[in-house]
């Protein structure tokens, strides 16, 4: 599982339908926008939760690390630290051997998005303009560094606030999120971080709470 809601009913019932265990439990990172259902999972699981090792949460996890591969039957998943969005933010890069050899999709959390990229600025401590050009580096330096057909499937899309100009489409492709998202047609950093930081909404009242609680101090 990645990034569970905190109705983990779904979740169980579509692991059984299948006759499948849940093994894993990914969380892109430490969630502002909804209450995350990962410790619930993994207390119905026994599963382990894994988030970056930067992440600072106070419940037991396990850490991640880039570049860290995990094996599951014929899938491989390969984490990506991709901080801006949050310091721990990370990607999943997903080979499916049953298909290829090689990565078909990438799970972007809230890095990458149709049509646009994850706000800087939810952490309210000063640190969105670090935080930005952190981001334009995973962004540049790493997932642009993947091939044009990797699939992307984000954490949101339209009408999220963890972004702004979001598209109401769940899923793209890296080659035209290159070509096509505004945020990914810059050329210096500069540029980039003047951008993003640029006509943000207002944080909604509940995302500082929804943090904390994600992060086990509630």
């Amino acid at each position: 599982m990645v990034d569970p809601q905190l109705d983990i009913e779904p979740y169980l019932e579509a692991a059984a339908q299948k006759n499948m265990r849940i093994t894993h439990i990914f969380e892109t990172h430490v969630q502002a926008d909804h209450a995350s259902g990962a410790r619930a999972l993994a207390a119905a699981t026994r599963a382990p939760i894994l988030l970056h090792a930067s992440a600072g949460v106070r419940f037991p996890h396990v850490p991640l690390a880039d570049d860290e591969e995990h094996e599951m039957g014929n899938v491989r998943v390969t984490v990506l630290h991709t901080p801006g969005h949050t310091p721990e933010g990370v990607s999943f890069l997903v080979t499916d051997r049953s298909r290829a050899s090689e990565p078909w999709f990438a799970l972007t959390g809230d890095t990458l998005f149709s049509g646009g990229v994850g706000r800087p600025d939810l952490l309210g401590d000063g640190s969105e303009t670090a935080l930005a050009e952190q981001l334009y580096e995973s962004l540049y330096g790493k997932l642009l560094k993947l091939p044009d057909h990797i699939e992307v499937y984000p954490a949101h899309f339209g009408g999220a606030a963890c972004g702004k100009g979001l598209s109401g489409k769940p899923a793209s492709t890296i080659g035209f999120e290159r070509r096509f998202n505004p945020a990914l047609q810059f050329t210096s950093k500069t540029e980039f971080v003047r951008f993003v930081l640029a006509d943000l909404p207002p944080q909604p009242a509940a995302f500082a709470e929804n943090r904390r609680r994600n992060l086990g101090l509630e």
